[in-house]
């Protein structure tokens, strides 16, 4: 976990500047989290999209599926 919140510092440092708003970095966490752990992502994902139902959940499966798919 630690690698990802180094990487996130990084990124905030070489690609923005001044303060960061917030939904800025929980796309940039999501985006570390994608590459890294997939359990952790959608956990993340779930309590920071604020999923209200079964479908907006299972839409963020079927998107992490796909993009698993797609890379073998």
């Amino acid at each position: 976990m630690e690698d990802i919140v180094n990487r996130v510092e990084r990124r905030l440092r070489n690609e923005l500047v001044g303060e960061v708003p917030s939904e800025q970095l929980g796309e940039i966490v999501l985006e570390e989290l994608k590459t890294v752990d997939q359990v952790a992502y959608v956990r993340f994902a779930s309590v920071y999209r604020k999923f209200d139902n079964v479908d907006s959940f299972l839409k963020e499966l079927n998107y992490l599926k796909s993009l698993q798919d797609a890379k073998k």
